[in-house]
């Protein structure tokens, strides 16, 4: 078995991600025959195994420090840091005799599983018709307007043309609408190849088949586009009283209705934001926000990361305000969230899986002392 120095160099080796398959066994075996012989007292009773199992979930914890550091405020808090504090705590109060009961040191709130969100979605058909692509199987879904629509897998939804594409007037006249619950999300690739991402309770409406000058679709929610190419077809995107105007380009907008302004991110290309009156240009690395009571139109540098970090299964949030992140969170993980006490204040910094669940990011969050959580069923409480 290695010993305590050792074990100090592959833990941090463990941290920095640096640590090779057969270092990562040797911990794992530290872990597994954790003796803690600092810790010892003939004449005091530790529960030795309770004690190993709450100082290993110290170090899976410390890990996440990798992708994740929560910052509240003025604290900053190293799940590290945390880690040695711990030791140095024990070991104090073995060295005098003042380790308390070991019930009060395993003692652990336990929450209700809250899993994240997957790829859920119905999809709306010109008829009225109602398929729920969740369940749906892959391959054919149906026929219309002389379009075979199709699930594939991993969550994607394929228009394809059919030799015989119908009545021309039927073909303007079918749109259909996507539309994604809170803890859902989804891809579509439209008829003219534009691939769309649907973020969890968002919906799109669209044409079945493009005609006329004009790609024209419909957003509520947030999706993120790469459009493809026609320079004979612009591509327009409706979001609430703002449009966004393309030829062929990759692009972010936000738009819930629960917000207070709309924002568009330009990642590749160029696009024209449209509010009223007011127009703007943007180019790649800037987005443009329009407040919903207002018709200008306010340009400046984007977080890319940031606005990007649901599409690539982050949550990445740069001194954000507690109330916008549980917007995510809520919508992602199909929750309500109560405030109780001052904290809406609050803002945090960091990023996080989304695929993890709910509790790994509010005890990140918790870790900064600056908010406390409590989970009831699907109700989490964010108190002082």
């Amino acid at each position: 078995m290695i010993n305590k120095e050792e074990f100090t160099s592959l833990y941090r080796k463990y941290i920095d991600g640096h640590i090779t398959p057969e270092e990562y066994r040797l911990l794992e075996e530290y872990q597994d025959g954790m003796e803690l012989a600092e810790f010892d007292s003939n004449d005091i009773p530790i529960d030795k195994v309770a004690l190993r199992n709450r100082i290993w979930q110290r170090l899976n914890n410390s890990r996440q420090q990798q992708k994740v550091r929560w910052i509240g405020n003025a604290y900053r808090v190293s799940a590290a840091a945390c880690f040695l504090l711990v030791i140095s705590l024990l070991w104090w109060r073995t060295q005098h005799n003042e380790i308390p009961a070991a019930k009060h040191l395993v003692a652990q709130v336990k929450h209700p599983a809250i899993k994240p969100g997957g790829n859920k979605a119905y999809l709306t058909m010109a008829n009225g018709t109602i398929i729920q692509l969740t369940g749906a199987k892959n391959g054919e879904l149906a026929t219309q307007a002389g379009f075979r629509i199709s699930k594939a897998k991993n969550g994607l939804i394929t228009y394809q043309q059919l030799a015989d594409n119908g009545n021309a007037q039927n073909i303007t006249n079918a749109y259909n609408t996507i539309t994604t619950p809170r803890g859902g999300q989804y891809q579509i690739i439209l008829s003219d190849g534009t691939q769309v991402w649907l973020n969890s309770a968002s919906s799109l409406r669209y044409p079945v088949s493009f005609t006329g000058n004009t790609r024209q679709v419909e957003l509520t929610g947030e999706a993120y586009f790469e459009v493809a190419k026609n320079a004979h077809m612009p591509f327009h995107v409706q979001a609430g009283a703002a449009t966004v105007q393309v030829l062929g380009t990759h692009f972010n907008i936000n738009s819930y209705p629960d917000n207070a302004e709309v924002v568009t991110t330009l990642l590749e290309g160029s696009v024209r934001m449209q509010k009223g009156t007011a127009t703007s240009m943007l180019i790649p690395g800037q987005q443009g926000i329009t407040a919903n009571n207002q018709n200008n139109i306010q340009v400046q540098k984007a977080d890319i990361t940031e606005v990007m970090g649901w599409k690539n299964g982050y949550f990445v949030f740069h001194d954000e305000n507690i109330t916008n992140i549980m917007k995510q969170v809520s919508r992602w993980y199909d929750i309500d969230v109560e405030y109780d006490g001052d904290v809406k204040d609050r803002e945090f910094g960091g990023t996080v899986s989304r695929y993890k669940d709910v509790t790994e990011l509010l005890n990140n969050m918790e870790l900064t002392q600056a908010i406390h959580y409590k989970i009831i069923g699907r109700r989490v409480i964010i108190m002082r």
